[in-house]
């Protein structure tokens, strides 16, 4: 499982820095998700090795342009393209209102079913290889987190039980081995009630915007990784007001409390350039947020990526 940052800036763009978009690839070669995206989200994608055709998922955290505004436009690259096949869409439903009047508008008609789901309803969608659940955040509008868990984990087979259960070898047992639920004599058996886990599935919470970083207590049980917006550090929240966004140490100290392993801060103010050497910069978030936790932290930064192996090692991908 990999994450790569497509924007890490808040609000409005930096000549180092788009706005929020964030890709999770399952594994190599296979598909990918994208969790919201700002204007110039299909720019930046132009320089990684992406490709719209092998995109599962678009997910939006809220309706502020700074997450959504690319949409329209990856829509309509992703069918001049030649896509053919349904792309699901989670968000609020404010996103599919506005996506009907700009088709409408516009005259965009897209050769692909557009399958929406309404992120307000708090579901969990499963696709093949991922679980992914809603989590309501504290935002001027409806924010959400989304936890993204695999399905399909190493796992051996419980054969006692199946034989106790009755049900034959072949390929129900093949179906419950791959994570797949199975009708048997009228009954519905659960993989996971059929299976011994090696090592826990690999989980990873991407959070929108936020002020209350402890709304995600739920979200983060066996999580590996958190991603959340410090739009500031505490001393400009301080000043900033109440804006639903929150700060580094505040982060920090939520996920220094559910014992997260990793954490990643992202969504930084345009207000704070990267120079270690400027008053204030990106790296006052760093010392703010180490000052009160003590798992790994990373400065998010545009096409920066990260892997998840399934050890649960969480790294950077150039230091592989």
């Amino acid at each position: 499982m990999n994450l790569l940052f497509l924007g890490t800036s808040a609000g409005v763009p930096t000549k180092t820095r788009n706005v929020t978009g964030i890709a999770l690839r399952e594994s190599k070669g296979k598909g990918w998700y994208l969790v919201d995206c700002g204007e110039g989200t299909q720019h930046q994608v132009l320089h990684t090795k992406l490709s719209f055709h092998s995109l599962k998922a678009i997910l939006i955290t809220h309706v502020h342009g700074d997450h959504c505004y690319g949409l329209p436009g990856i829509l309509a690259s992703a069918a001049m393209g030649g896509r053919k096949e349904a792309l699901t869409i989670v968000a609020p439903a404010g996103i599919k209102a506005w996506l009907e009047a700009t088709f409408e508008a516009t005259q965009l008609c897209l050769p692909f079913e557009l399958q929406f789901i309404c992120a307000d309803e708090l579901p969990s969608v499963e696709f093949t290889n991922m679980l992914v659940a809603t989590f309501g955040l504290s935002h001027g509008v409806a924010s959400y987190a989304y936890a993204f868990t695999e399905r399909k984990v190493d796992a051996e087979l419980n054969v006692e039980k199946l034989v106790q259960k009755g049900v034959p070898r072949g390929p129900l047992w093949g179906q419950l081995k791959q994570g797949f639920d199975i009708e048997f004599e009228g009954e519905i058996l659960k993989s996971h009630d059929y299976l011994f886990i090696k090592k826990p599935p690999r989980k990873v919470v991407i959070a929108g915007d936020n002020a209350q970083p402890e709304l995600l207590g739920k979200a983060c049980v066996e999580a590996q990784v958190l991603v959340h917006e410090a739009t500031y550090t505490q001393e400009m929240a301080g000043k900033a007001g109440e804006v639903g966004h929150s700060y580094a140490r505040r982060v920090a100290e939520f996920a220094e409390s559910v014992a997260l392993p990793n954490l990643v801060l992202t969504h930084f103010s345009p207000r704070y350039p990267l120079s270690s050497g400027a008053t204030p910069s990106i790296e006052g978030f760093r010392a703010e947020a180490q000052s009160v936790y003590s798992g790994r932290l990373y400065l998010a930064r545009d096409f920066l990526e990260f892997t998840l192996d399934k050890s649960g090692h969480f790294r950077e991908v150039a230091d592989e």
